[in-house]
């Protein structure tokens, strides 16, 4: 296989399984240092064992993006490391679980977007400083679903009682964030991806009840197939000029009306810096 990322280092949310796993595993297999940004680092354990056995350099950083605190921790870590950073992948998720974040938003909102949005401007610094950086989130083909985006029900506990309707919201909110972003972000080095990676088996429905789970995994993609958009969006050199669009199955794809709307990924923007102010500094 290519070493043709030696040199670059990349930061993996939710890097312990999953899509996650596999997009750490390649990056490393390419030559890349990976940064295994996880909840629990007892479960990284394995698969830093795994890299280092081939070759690979890595290292684990505790992080829970659905706790700001925790985020701000991580990040300031990180910073005070003096490591550089060249691809950020915001890839942690959850589906299916429903309540409140310890910081007062609804869960998978605060897990899947919230908490990557404060990562994202804390190293945002070290991105600028990279020769190319880029910021890659994993949203979803579930970011159609939405018709609206209401903003008091980002405040209150899951209603929904699959938390499907809440995880397209979370979705819709990684591509607005990709974006906007991408506007923000204009003549600097620094270029932003969204991606919907396929509808794969993962942990990410650890909390959808088992029977209804099993029925819906054999019809996914592997966590393999499910990697190739993050990885080529986080690494393929012939996407250095892109910025701010959306990508299915390895191409550009037409995202939602939404997710279209400058004028909400604004106040998208607005208010998500409003709700991590306090966690910034």
């Amino acid at each position: 296989m290519s070493r043709d990322l030696e040199g670059k280092t990349f930061m993996v949310t939710g890097a312990s399984s999953g899509v996650g796993l596999v997009t750490a595993r390649e990056l490393a297999a390419r030559g890349g240092y990976v940064v295994l940004a996880v909840r629990s680092a007892s479960k990284a354990t394995s698969l830093v064992e795994e890299l280092r056995a081939n070759g690979g350099a890595c290292e684990v950083l505790s992080i829970d993006v659905s706790d700001l605190s925790s985020v701000r921790a991580a990040a300031d870590q990180y910073l005070a490391s003096g490591r550089a950073l060249d691809v950020l992948v915001n890839n942690a998720g959850m589906a299916g679980q429903r309540g409140l974040s310890k910081d007062g938003f609804e869960l998978t909102f605060a897990t899947n977007h919230l908490g990557h949005f404060l990562l994202t401007e804390k190293l945002m610094p070290l991105l600028k400083a990279s020769a190319q950086g880029r910021l890659v989130n994993v949203s979803s083909e579930a970011h159609y679903r939405p018709k609206t985006l209401d903003w008091e029900a980002l405040r209150r506990p899951t209603v929904s009682v699959s938390g499907m309707d809440e995880y397209g919201v979370s979705k819709l909110c990684n591509v607005l964030h990709a974006a906007e972003l991408a506007r923000r972000l204009t003549g600097t080095k620094v270029t932003t991806y969204s991606l919907h990676p396929g509808v794969v088996a993962t942990d990410v429905w650890r909390k959808v009840p088992s029977p209804i789970a099993w029925v819906m995994k054999r019809f996914m993609l592997t966590p393999e197939q499910g990697a190739r958009t993050q990885l080529r969006c986080a690494a393929d050199p012939a996407l250095s000029t892109e910025t701010g669009l959306y990508y299915d199955s390895e191409r550009v794809k037409e995202p939602s009306r939404l997710a279209k709307d400058p004028a909400l990924a604004k106040e998208l923007w607005d208010r998500s810096a409003e709700w991590v102010s306090g966690f910034l500094h």
